[in-house]
């Protein structure tokens, strides 16, 4: 059983947080609509170009074509010819995000922001001193409607996962409860492929064993999971039966910031992989660029045909200054792997001993990028 509307709440479980998972619904591109009438409506595509680049976001629109979130632009623009580019903003983003957590803080204190567009919110006990988490939630929404004039969508929950899994339930521009009572029976009944956390190769291991859905996950011991997904087994354990203990962590200091991919046929050779590293790199710098980070330490993670994973890191006296830096460095470290063992399944970067951004390399990244 699942609630989607403000007549009903959470109830008491364990020690009885309230926990909500705000999202922006199409961030950047919303911004670019609101600003500019002559794209609303429309499908938009912030970042790349027709050409060239990754695609940073997709409005509503361009959704309905199949254009997403870190996509190449070509096959963005063959998905959808009528796609308008748009150059990315981040200052504009972060103005606003700035407004939607001083929101947040008109509520409670204990605000764990996961990008510019979203957050965890533990309003267990709120300023205004509102029973019901729903209608807390509804609240904010409103609110960031009134002031910035962009919708936002929320889940509400007794924990992270289930609100933050609550949040997709009712997009764009609602909301939905996962109570206790209701927490495992809905988990048991989701697909595994769409728990947060589970990549395409997790989901594609957990079908291999027979895993289809929460309730198939929650009929496997801990032992079993522990041999098939390591540490994450024990996640997954306890996920599956709607438990999640990790508190709403404030002013969380963020330590890196990466990205990955599993391909659909293994990699055996250095060019492909170089040019799934350079897709990658542009994905993180949009991130970076976004948040006014950067950062010296660069990881490249590759995970072989076997599930066999290793890592090799390399920190330079310079930070990265752009997309093409980050990428320069990741094929650095892939070069000392090749030959490959075996075939590869997954390719990752990660950049870290963080610093605040220099805008002049900023500007610099930008006409690399755009």
């Amino acid at each position: 059983m699942m609630v989607d509307d403000s007549r009903s709440d959470i109830e008491n479980h364990d020690d009885g947080r309230k926990i909500i998972h705000v999202d922006m619904d199409a961030f950047y591109a919303s911004v670019e609509q609101r600003d500019n009438p002559a794209l609303r409506g429309k499908p938009v595509a912030v970042g790349g170009s027709a050409a060239r680049g990754v695609v940073a976001a997709a409005s509503y629109e361009a959704r309905e074509f199949g254009v997403r979130s870190a996509m190449a632009s070509v096959t963005a623009k063959r998905r959808c010819p009528e796609l308008i580019f748009v150059k990315p903003r981040f200052e504009v983003y972060r103005e606003v995000s700035a407004q939607i957590r001083s929101i947040f803080a008109e509520h409670t204190d204990l605000i764990e922001p996961l990008s510019l567009d979203e957050a965890y919110l533990d309003v267990t006990e709120n300023r205004k001193q509102i029973e019901l988490a729903s209608a807390v939630a509804l609240a904010i929404r409103e609110r960031i409607r009134e002031v910035t004039g962009l919708n936002a969508s929320a889940g509400i929950s007794y924990n992270k996962f289930l609100a933050k899994m609550a949040s997709d339930l009712n997009k764009p521009n609602g909301q939905a409860v996962i109570p206790p009572a209701a927490g495992p029976e809905f988990v048991a009944g989701l697909a595994v492929k769409k728990f947060h956390g589970v990549g395409q190769a997790t989901a594609k291991r957990m079908l291999e064993l027979g895993i289809h859905t929460g309730r198939d996950l929650r009929d496997k011991p801990l032992a079993f999971l522990e041999q098939n997904f390591g540490k994450a087994g024990c996640w997954y354990y306890q996920i599956s039966r709607g438990i999640d203990f990790r508190p709403v962590v404030p002013n969380r200091e963020r330590k890196s910031i990466g990205a990955e991919d599993t391909f659909d046929k293994d990699i055996h050779d250095l060019d492909a992989a170089t040019a799934e590293l350079a897709k990658l790199a542009t994905k993180i710098w949009t991130g970076c660029t976004a948040e006014q980070l950067t950062g010296r330490t660069v990881t490249l993670k590759v995970k072989y045909a076997d599930f066999r994973q290793i890592t090799r890191s390399l920190t330079s006296s310079t930070a990265v200054e752009n997309a093409p830096t980050l990428g320069r460095r990741a094929c650095e470290l892939l070069q000392t792997v090749y030959p490959f063992e075996k075939g590869v399944r997954l390719l990752g970067i990660s950049l870290s001993s963080l610093q605040p951004f220099d805008e002049e390399a900023g500007r610099a990244s930008q006409m690399s990028l755009w």
